[in-house]
């Protein structure tokens, strides 16, 4: 299967000269495939996921999405492919607290150019799939972490990305919730959607993830695909 993601020799160095805060590393992964990232704080897993999704640039290596390679692109280059390409879930949610439920899923494919109508029907659709049809109206601050997390992920497909990225997604809810992001997360995989999910839980990516890897110190401590080629 063509590969989502490809690292080839990928490096980040935040200090010229010092020790990389990741890699060099080569790192595939398949369309379909959702892989868990794993390891202690400072490990290198936020520095993996900025990358992935053109928030950072390598020190060396190239990085390639979608067919696409990134680490060369312009910042406005770089946007654009996010918004068409590339979907993101965070702790924290971000959703603007001043717009509906339905005005917060839509303004990723309304800032790629998509129609409003159009941009309402794949909400909609999104919504109901995702069990917060009947929120669509109301705010953020009036939903619980669960239901906010849903309408971000929602957020994340409205433009049908080739990749989900998601930073922690159940770092900031209860375990009732977290266990509904779990579920929600296991189906989108089951549909067919690539994922990359960054977590310290490793419940989370034994029940979300066909593949986990494992990152101390900036380098690949575990992965079974590595390993089996050996």
């Amino acid at each position: 299967m063509t590969p989502v993601i490809e690292f080839a020799g990928v490096a980040k160095r935040y200090d010229t000269g010092g020790a990389p805060a990741l890699g060099p590393l080569d790192l595939g992964v398949a369309g379909g495939e959702a892989l868990a990232v794993t390891g202690p704080s400072g490990s290198g897993k936020s520095t993996l996921l900025n990358l992935i999704a053109g928030l950072d640039r390598p020190s060396e290596g190239t990085v390639t999405v979608a067919g696409q390679r990134i680490d060369g692109l312009s910042e406005h280059a770089l946007a654009r492919f996010r918004r068409e390409h590339i979907g993101m879930v965070f702790q924290f949610f971000n959703l603007l607290d001043d717009l509906t439920v339905s005005d917060n899923i839509q303004l990723p494919a309304q800032l790629t150019g998509t129609g409003r109508r159009k941009a309402a029907a794949r909400a909609g659709e999104l919504m109901e799939v995702l069990g917060i049809g009947k929120h669509a109206r109301a705010y953020p601050g009036r939903l619980s972490g669960g239901e906010r997390q849903r309408v971000a992920v929602a957020r994340a497909l409205i433009n049908r990305p080739a990749l989900l990225l998601a930073d922690e997604p159940t770092g900031a809810l209860d375990s009732a919730s977290g266990a509904d992001v779990r579920e929600l997360l296991t189906e989108l995989h089951g549909d067919g959607q690539t994922i990359v999910l960054v977590t310290h839980d490793p419940a989370l990516a034994r029940a979300c993830a066909s593949r986990s890897i494992h990152l101390v110190d900036g380098h690949l401590a575990l992965d079974p695909r590595a390993e089996a080629v050996r």
